[in-house]
C-alpha cells in the first residue's frame, strides 16, 4: 500500500473503534498525519511506509506536541532497514513508540494488547515485578532458585522485581514455574514516560527553535511572549506555535494569502475539535470577518493591541464556532 493508503486504513479502523479521527493533514512532510480521541485517550499518529525516515526533529517536535496537548504520540509504520514492523510488538525510534497497522488493529478493535517490546539487544516483556516478588516471597523462593529456573543471574532476577524488562525465553519460564500470569500486556497509548522508563532512556527535549522566521512571525511570537503567554514554536504543522499560559493552551496559526489561510483554518479547526483546545488563525491583514470555518480570525493591528491573555482568550472564545464542543 502507499502511505496515503496506510493514513486511509488507519483513520478507518479508528472510526471503526469509536474514536473521533481528524482528516488527514495535506501539507507535505507534516510532523504527525492523524490526531484522534476516545474518551480520555488522546493519540497523534506518524505514517511512514519506511519508519527510517523518521528523524530526530520530527521525534523531539512531535513529543513537545504532544506533552503540551496531554497526547500520545506514536509511529505507524511497514518496515525498517532491518526488516518489517512485525505485528504484536512495540518498537520505539528516538522515544516514539512504533507499531504496524496489524498491532493497531489488534489492539483497538479486538482488544488485544501487544506483550513484547524491541530495544537493544533484541526483544522484551514486561514482568508483572510486584506479583513476582510477592510469590516468591509467600513462598519463600530464593532469588537463586528463581535464576536457575531463568537461566540468569541473582541480579537479573532483583532487577525484574525492581521493573526491568526481561527476555522472553526467560520470562516464558518464570511463568510457567510460577504457574501465574506474569507478563503484563503493554499499553501503546501509555504516556510517553512509562514506555521510556521500560527501556531506560531520557524522553526528549523541547522541540527545536526554528532556524530563521519572517518579520511577521517575530511580530506575532514576540507580542504574545510580552502578553504572559509562554510560546513554543513548531514546524511543518498547520499551527506555528503553542501558546499556554496556567489556564488556557491556543493552538496559534498565522496566514497570509488567501491560500494559506484557508487551508490552515480548516486544518487548524479540525485539530482543535479533536484535542479540545481553542486555536486562533493570526493573519497579516483585517478581511472583515471573524472567523473561517469555526476558526477564529485576528489581524496584526488588533493583536498589537491585546496586552492581557485573558482578553485574548475571550476574543478567541467569542469568535469561535458556538457549535464547538466545550473545550477542556
Amino acid at each position: 500500500m502507499t502511505r496515503e493508503e496506510v493514513i486511509e486504513s488507519v483513520r478507518s479502523m479508528l472510526t471503526r473503534a469509536q474514536f473521533e479521527v481528524s482528516n488527514p493533514l495535506s501539507m507535505r512532510g507534516t510532523r504527525f498525519d492523524i490526531i484522534a480521541r476516545r474518551d480520555e485517550i488522546l493519540i497523534i499518529i506518524k505514517v511512514l511506509s519506511n519508519v527510517d525516515a523518521f528523524s530526530k526533529d520530527n521525534a523531539e517536535e512531535l513529543l513537545c506536541i504532544g506533552q503540551a496537548l496531554g497526547a500520545s504520540p506514536i509511529l505507524v509504520g511497514e518496515r525498517s532497514g532491518s526488516g518489517e514492523i512485525e505485528a504484536g510488538i512495540i518498537y520505539s525510534r528516538f522515544g516514539i513508540p512504533i507499531i504496524s497497522v496489524e498491532t493497531l488493529a489488534d489492539y483497538i478493535i479486538e482488544g488485544v494488547p501487544p506483550l513484547i517490546f524491541a530495544a537493544s539487544g533484541g526483544f522484551y516483556v514486561k514482568i508483572d515485578s510486584e506479583l513476582m516478588h510477592k510469590i516468591r516471597e509467600e513462598r519463600n523462593i530464593s532469588l537463586g532458585t528463581l535464576a536457575e529456573i531463568a537461566g540468569v543471574s541473582r541480579r537479573t532476577i532483583q532487577m525484574y522485581e525492581g521493573g526491568m524488562g526481561a527476555m522472553i525465553d526467560a520470562a516464558l519460564r518464570l511463568e510457567e514455574y510460577l504457574d501465574q500470569p506474569i507478563l503484563m500486556p503493554i499499553d501503546p497509548f501509555a504516556p510517553i514516560q512509562k514506555i521510556k522508563n521500560t527501556q531506560k532512556k531520557e524522553i526528549a527535549s523541547p522541540a527545536p527553535q526554528p532556524a530563521t522566521q519572517d518579520v511577521f512571525t517575530k511580530e506575532v511570537f514576540n507580542t504574545l511572549s510580552t502578553m504572559g503567554f509562554s510560546v513554543t514554536p513548531v514546524t511543518r504543522s498547520p499551527f506555528e506555535a503553542l501558546a499556554q499560559d496556567s489556564q488556557i493552551l491556543i493552538l496559534t496559526a498565522l496566514g497570509k494569502d488567501e491560500n494559506t489561510i484557508l487551508s490552515k483554518a480548516a486544518s487548524v479547526s479540525d485539530i482543535s475539535r479533536i484535542t479540545g483546545r481553542y486555536s486562533v488563525l493570526i493573519i497579516e491583514r483585517g478581511r472583515g470577518r471573524e472567523n473561517i470555518g469555526g476558526t477564529p480570525l485576528i489581524d496584526r493591528e488588533e493583536l498589537k493591541s491585546i496586552d492581557e491573555t485573558y482578553v485574548l482568550y475571550d476574543i478567541v472564545s467569542s469568535r469561535g464556532d458556538s457549535n464547538e464542543t466545550n473545550k477542556n
